[in-house]
């Protein structure tokens, strides 16, 4: 399995309990649940960054 689908499917899980727990989706959510959403999202798009790259550089070898 592809680390970067490993990523994937760990970010989808998180935003699943988000929006179960957390109420993120909610009507009135407030600025800290928006910007806990905002950092998931931009961790999530790191963690694809550098996978991408790991596994770009394994393929390569």
């Amino acid at each position: 399995m592809n680390l970067s689908t490993i990523v994937i499917i760990i970010y989808a899980i998180g935003i699943v309990i988000g929006a179960l727990f957390l109420d993120l989706w909610d009507a009135e959510t407030s600025l800290s649940k928006a910007m806990a959403g905002f950092v998931w999202t931009a961790l999530f798009l790191i963690c694809l960054f550098y996978s991408e790259k790991k596994d770009n550089q394994n393929r390569e070898k």
